[in-house]
């Protein structure tokens, strides 16, 4: 496949798996789909490091998001900028933003994180690595938080 091919299954999976993470938060989504809708996507080396430094494992992770059910009605994401970075053999690198409106977990409840996600190159994509790094506070005075 060819890098174009690439950036639809690549945009509309990080779009999914943040659709899920708001119907989860929000309790719009039902509880039973945790394992569907978050787990499934997910290889079991899977890293993920917080725009604290914090570092958690698929299972450690998990545990966190499984526990948020309903927690949180008027959450909102936004997702911009995808672009995929790299193809190699095995894996597909991409970057994008990610705008939070409203979060009770992050250090400002309207924030913006720049994310690195490296998926495997499988049938459906598996998120194997993620690592998000905050936008400065001024940076994030100047985005519309039109969402």
């Amino acid at each position: 496949m060819i890098l174009n091919e690439f950036e639809n299954i690549v945009k509309t999976e990080i779009e999914e798996l943040h659709k899920f993470f708001v119907g989860w938060f929000t309790g719009t989504f039902d509880a039973g789909s945790f394992d569907e809708g978050f787990l499934a996507r997910f290889d079991p080396d899977f890293l993920f490091i917080s725009p604290t430094g914090i570092i958690l494992t698929l299972k450690e992770l998990s545990s966190k998001i499984r526990n948020t059910y309903h927690t949180n009605e008027n959450f909102r994401i936004s997702i911009r900028k995808v672009k995929i970075q790299h193809v190699l053999n095995n894996e597909i690198i991409a970057t994008y933003e990610e705008w939070q409106r409203n979060s009770i977990t992050s250090i400002a409840p309207d924030n913006g994180r720049v994310t690195t996600v490296i998926f495997k190159k499988t049938e459906p994509l598996r998120w194997l690595h993620v690592h998000e790094t905050l936008i400065s506070e001024y940076v994030g005075k100047t985005k519309p938080f039109d969402y």
